[in-house]
Formats: structure tokens, C-alpha cells, sequence
């Protein structure tokens, strides 16, 4: 007599970002998800963001708010009774956010005795009043975020966070959940350095010579990327190296979009869902961030072995040492920063060494295998109680 097979566990994942709509946590999730199924019968419950179909999974849409926006991003409605039964349908629950779908996730997790995992993405208390326009308004938001924040992450069975300092952080702000850390991975067999024969070679098919000069981003267009300070730090570059050429890849507020928009030597792609080859023409990569935890799109930059420049954010100031596979500036500060891209511009043998030295740290620390398995035995922990 033959056994029968024992049915995987119903997992629910509870985003309020996913594709069509390219963002880091979306992109996690396209990396995750596939690693996940051989041990879970995966459900995922998003915004309704488009058309996206993927047949191993059963993917359940809530359409968009007709009210909200927040910067360039317009939250799913709330659906609680949907929610409801999709967690009572459960066996575990992992979220990514505390919008509409993410919290009400918690909560109903918490109502249903359901154990219940939240990845932590970004410090919500920093990343939602920046995108707010007026000081008042931010610091009310700051105040009311950090208390939503608490209640919610309070109520979940584990945190999984992305690096010890997100994990002191919460500490700090009496969030007192049992955490574990897992560390966010790349794909260093996608995101690689070209030859330099087949990187002039793509260069010219994108429309760059030879003796450009190529400044770039990768990520959401936002308030809180504060892309200003590139574009002006890049102003300055210009006076000096008028070959130079300023590459944004990415989409979001178009208030911040105009600015960029008619500017000499300043190219604005969108979005794109590969930007491997963008990366790959790139000189330089630079990262303005007011806040991070990780910053997945700054690792993929790296592991095209590009020298990049950032504020220390997050725990980007932990993979990242200056001088060695990277380099700092101040937050909002684009005088120094022009002045760090100066820097690696006068010294190509510099800008070789960091970048070789960036992708070395990548292979070594960052793989989505790993964050798989970490997340494995996170969702094995709170499974089994």
C-alpha cells in the first residue's frame, strides 16, 4: 500500500504592491513565490494593478481606491469580509505591507488565532510622510503611521526583517514581536558586468557613445528617493564634463518626473521590468535615498559590478564600506555628491576596483536562494505552533 502524498499547507500572501506594477517588493515576491510552491498551495491577494496571470498560483484582485493616493501610489480598497474569509481559508498568513490588505491580513490573522508572518519592506513611519508635500501634514502622518505601525506589527506571530538594524529599530519603538532576520537576495547570474566589447556594443544600441559619461538610477521616481539632489549634483557634473549623461529608469509622481523632463543630457526611460541592460551601460550608480531598509535595486547595480555613491541608509550603510565597494555622502546634500562623482569620473582604475569589489560583496552575502530558505524556516516556525 502506498501512503498518501501529505497536502501542502495553504499559504496566503498578503501584499498590497505586485505585479504588473514593478516595485522592490514585487520584485521580491517574483523571486520568492516560485521557491515557496513545492511546500505551499500558494494564494495571493493584491490590487488590482492589471493584467497578470500566472497559472501556478491562484491570485485574488481588489480593485484600486477611487479616493486615496499616497505620492504616486493609489492603495486597493478595503475588503474586509473578502479578506476574512481568505484568512479563515488559511493555514498561514504572510504580509508584506500595512496598507488596506496588509493590515486587514493582520488583523483578521490575529481575530482567527492564525499565525501570522509581516516581511518588513521599509519603516513605514519614514517612508509615508515623505510622501507628503507639506511639513505640517508629514509630521502629523510621522505620528499617526509609528502608532498604526506598533498596533499592527504587535499583533503578527514573527517579523521577518532584512537586517539587525531594522530589527534595533523596532525595538526601539516598542514593537515587541519576535523577529528573525533575512537577509534580501540578487540574481548575480542575471544582474552581470558585461565585456567591455559586448558593453560598447549595448551602449550604442541605447543610444550612448563611447566617451559618455553615464550617471544612473534605477527605482521608484518619489519624494523620498529625493532625486533632486541628483539631478542638481548632476547640473554641477555638467559644467565640468559636458560628455556626461544622466539615466533614470523608473516611473512615479509626475511633479518630480517634470523636472527631469527637457533637461540637456537627462534621459528618462520609465519603467522597465528588465532594467539589466540599463545597469550594464552605466558608469555610475547613484543612490539619493532619504530611507531604505535594504534597497534591492542599489545590490542589483552592484552586482553589475557598478561603483556606486549613496547616503548611509538602512542597511545599505552596513554592505556598503567607503572607499571599498562604495562610496557616501551626506543626505541631501548635492555638493558632495557632485563631488564623489567627480571623483570616480578623474579616476577610471577607482571607478574598476569598486565596482569589482561591490559585485565580490553581493555574490558572497545576497542570494535568493538563501532569503528563500530563511523564509522557509521562518513561515516552518510559526507553522508548527
Amino acid at each position: 500500500m502506498t501512503s498518501e502524498p501529505t497536502p501542502k499547507r495553504r499559504l496566503l500572501i498578503a501584499t498590497d504592491n505586485f505585479l504588473p506594477r514593478w516595485d522592490g517588493i514585487a520584485r521580491f515576491l517574483s523571486e520568492i513565490i516560485p521557491r515557496l510552491q513545492e511546500e505551499y498551495d500558494i494564494t495571493v491577494v493584491a490590487p488590482d494593478f492589471g493584467v497578470y496571470e500566472d497559472p501556478t498560483i491562484t491570485l485574488v484582485k481588489i480593485p484600486l481606491s477611487r479616493i486615496w493616493k499616497v505620492g504616486d501610489f493609489r492603495p486597493a480598497k478595503f475588503k474586509r469580509g473578502l479578506i476574512r474569509d481568505l484568512v479563515h481559508r488559511s493555514d498561514i498568513i504572510f504580509t508584506q505591507t500595512i496598507g488596506p490588505i496588509g493590515s486587514l491580513a493582520i488583523k483578521e490573522s490575529k481575530r482567527q488565532r492564525r499565525p501570522v508572518a509581516a516581511f518588513i519592506h521599509s519603516i513605514e513611519w519614514e517612508l509615508v510622510p515623505k510622501a507628503m508635500r507639506t511639513p505640517l501634514l508629514r509630521k502629523y502622518i510621522q505620528v499617526l503611521t509609528k502608532r498604526i505601525a506598533r498596533s499592527l506589527y504587535n499583533k503578527c506571530t514573527l517579523l521577518i526583517v532584512p537586517s539587525s538594524s531594522t530589527e534595533e529599530l523596532f525595538h526601539w519603538n516598542a514593537i515587541h514581536t519576535k523577529s528573525r532576520i533575512v537577509h534580501l537576495g540578487v540574481d548575480t547570474v542575471k544582474f552581470i558586468p558585461l565585456t567591455p566589447e559586448r558593453r560598447m556594443e549595448l551602449r550604442s544600441q541605447l543610444g550612448f557613445l563611447e566617451t559618455d559619461i553615464v550617471i544612473g538610477y534605477h527605482g521608484r521616481i518619489s519624494r523620498e528617493k529625493d532625486l533632486i539632489t541628483l539631478l542638481r549634483a548632476f547640473s554641477r557634473i555638467q559644467i565640468k564634463y559636458p560628455n556626461s549623461k544622466l539615466l533614470i529608469v523608473g516611473d512615479g509622481l509626475e511633479s518630480i518626473k517634470k523636472q527631469f523632463m527637457n533637461r540637456h543630457q537627462v534621459i528618462l526611460v520609465g519603467s522597465k521590468n528588465n532594467p539589466v541592460p540599463y545597469l550594464q551601460a552605466m558608469d555610475i550608480y547613484c543612490l539619493t535615498s532619504l530611507t531604505e531598509t535594504t534597497c534591492l535595486s542599489m545590490l542589483e547595480a552592484m552586482s553589475c559590478a557598478l561603483p556606486a555613491i549613496t547616503t548611509e541608509v538602512g542597511f545599505v550603510r552596513n554592505y556598503v564600506r567607503n572607499g571599498i565597494n562604495g562610496l557616501f555622502f551626506p543626505k541631501q546634500n548635492p555638493y558632495y555628491l557632485a563631488r564623489q562623482i567627480e571623483r570616480l569620473i578623474a579616476d577610471p582604475l577607482l571607478r574598476f576596483k569598486i565596482g569589482e569589489n561591490a559585485r565580490r560583496s553581493v555574490m558572497e552575502q545576497f542570494s535568493w536562494d538563501k532569503t528563500a530558505e530563511g523564509i522557509k524556516d521562518a513561515l516552518d516556525e510559526i507553522g508548527k505552533r
